[in-house]
């Protein structure tokens, strides 16, 4: 296949598609080739509240849970809020064109969801 600068953004889109299907139609077992990764997001968290590793594992793992909580609520609170952007900018968009008044449309990927600070 020609070089990666010669597709467009959907070609390589779809180029990444196929090769992981590939992957997965490959994949005797998903749990186990996905746990590198799932055991590293994990370990994330458990850094994050014990760098020294000082605590025992039992209040290390509570801590840890807690924190893979919160990021996940904040995870939650910043979809939360980029829909409700999207929707008051989409009904902005609605009734200025009921309205008759001339208006700028705000396409989807002009509206912040917000950060995860």
């Amino acid at each position: 296949m020609a070089a990666s600068t010669s597709l467009t953004a959907k070609q390589r889109r779809l180029r990444a598609e196929i090769a992981a299907h590939e992957m997965w139609a490959n994949c005797d077992d998903p749990a186990a080739h996905t746990a590198p990764a799932r055991d590293a997001f994990l370990e994330r968290f458990e850094r994050k509240v014990d760098p020294d590793g000082v605590l025992s594992p039992e209040e290390r793992a509570r801590r840890a849970k807690h924190a893979r909580t919160a990021y996940m609520k904040r995870l939650a609170l910043a979809s939360s809020k980029a829909r409700a952007a999207k929707g008051a900018a989409r009904r902005a968009n609605r009734d200025a064109t009921r309205s008759g008044a001339p208006t700028a449309l705000v396409s989807d990927a002009s509206v912040d969801g917000g950060g995860l600070a």
